[in-house]
């Protein structure tokens, strides 16, 4: 596997678990009486950040490619 296939699996990973973590922080939401743990809070945060980075990448990789091939022209 390259390097850009490994980044396109790993935030296809991040995102369920973004999602799983948003979902976990509804639930707790609704079943405690007050304020949740910030743990539960803060825990999408992270896998958040990182599909940030490797979504940024995956956009930028056409235009990287166009530039190069048009260099190499």
């Amino acid at each position: 596997m390259n390097w850009n296939e490994w980044i396109r699996q790993s935030h296809r990973w991040l995102s369920m678990v973004f999602t799983l973590t948003v979902i976990a922080n509804f639930v707790a939401r609704a079943i405690s009486p007050g304020e949740p743990s910030p743990w539960i809070t803060y825990a999408p945060l992270p896998p958040l950040f990182l599909m940030l980075f490797s979504g940024l990448y995956m956009f930028a990789l056409p235009y990287t490619i166009k530039l190069q091939t048009k260099s190499h022209a």
